[in-house]
């Protein structure tokens, strides 16, 4: 009966370390199966992806404070810049891929070992000189994609990458083993030109080409592995129920024409992606789903752990949305609520931590990237 009873102890021991590594190692959890599978990131887009190339200076005017607190307050306890409570999608990522998080381009003294993250706050598709000819100049950072991709090619010549041909080693290190993440991208120039003489059309037009444009020159150079985000269902932003008229919503209870907008410009981007995917046979492209992943978290608030879908945590006034345009985020009057994890906005532009947290679970281990991530990872050679 002792040996009898010594083979159960050792069985419950083992199985119970058995468990504890099925919790806790993170080779077993989804999105970290292949740690290491990536060497690099490089990251593009705009606030929903900037991890510290603007700051309250050089930013959006309208959101001014992101180098002040409450901005930072869930993860990093201080502002990083970063136009959150904390963590963004591209910090999940690199996470989930057993990398640092992206230092932002602009800081000349971060190491670049691991990647570097392009993306500029209040960036637009469109060149900038489109709306200064168009005298939309009032609220509009001067960094588009074009200036993102001028960023990159100095980054390549600080490697040594001219191009494939000259520099072949240098090239390869370079584009060998990185994930290229292109963030949201386009929500600014839609808002930019919102009310002016320009139509939502020619902007759409304008956005789109611009964006596959950059794609196209990427995957020119020799990005392999490409994740594309397309544009969540803006309507749903503070910022847009506070502007719009109550009788402008959709099924979601978000402003409709806004929405469709959106959706209409995350259709054209997947079938530019697909013509992309045959004429780029060696890449893998991978499109995410923001849209759809958004409203699925919109409509289903409670299973995500959400109470407030569209009041801002942080920002001023009360009411339904406790946002003013005027007194955003970390001015003098606003305040922030005490469990950002329950609200969806941040700061009646920009999300929570919890929903970019969200989000990013559903890329790398929900249903909303096309074709899957995993799949991305199963191609990586």
């Amino acid at each position: 009966m002792a040996f009898f009873s010594r083979i159960v102890i050792h069985w419950k021991m083992t199985l119970f370390m058995f468990t504890i590594t099925l919790i806790f190692s993170p080779s077993l959890s989804s999105a970290s199966s292949t740690p290491k599978k990536f060497k690099k990131i490089y990251a593009f887009g705009d606030s929903y992806t900037d991890t510290g190339n603007t700051h309250s200076a050089t930013g959006p005017s309208s959101f001014n404070y992101v180098s002040s607190p409450p901005y930072g307050r869930t993860f990093f306890h201080h502002p990083t810049n970063r136009y959150s409570d904390g963590r963004l999608v591209i910090d999940f990522v690199a996470e989930s891929l057993s990398l640092p998080f992206l230092p932002p381009y602009r800081n000349p003294k971060a190491d670049k070992t691991y990647g570097v993250n392009f993306a500029v706050a209040g960036s637009t598709a469109i060149r900038h000189r489109f709306f200064v000819r168009n005298n939309l100049t009032l609220n509009v950072t001067p960094q588009s994609l074009q200036t993102q991709l001028t960023w990159f090619n100095r980054f390549l010549e600080s490697e040594g990458c001219k191009n494939s041909t000259t520099t072949p080693k240098q090239c390869e290190a370079v584009f060998s083993d990185a994930l290229f993440w292109v963030g949201e991208i386009g929500a600014n120039d839609y808002a930019y030109s919102f009310g002016s003489s320009v139509s939502p059309n020619t902007i759409q037009h304008l956005a789109t080409t611009s964006l596959t444009g950059f794609l196209q020159v990427l995957l020119s150079k020799g990005a392999k592995y490409v994740v594309v985000q397309g544009l969540p269902p803006t309507g749903c932003l503070t910022l847009s129920m506070y502007l719009a008229p109550e009788t402008d919503r959709d099924d979601m209870g978000c402003v409709g024409s806004v929405d469709k907008q959106s959706n209409l410009h995350n259709s054209i981007i997947q079938t530019k992606l697909d013509s992309f995917r045959k004429q780029f046979p060696q890449a893998v492209i991978i499109y995410a789903d923001y849209w759809n992943a958004y409203s699925t978290v919109v409509k289903g608030a409670n299973k995500y752990g959400f109470k407030e879908l569209f009041k801002s945590c942080c920002g001023s006034g009360g009411g339904n949305y406790n946002f003013d345009v005027f007194n955003t985020c970390g001015s003098p009057s606003a305040s922030s609520c005490s469990d950002p994890s329950q609200y969806i906005n941040w700061d009646g532009v920009h999300l929570t931590e919890a929903m970019y947290k969200t989000m990013a679970n559903l890329f790398l281990n929900g249903t909303f990237c096309k074709p899957p991530f995993s799949y991305l990872l199963a191609k990586k050679q």
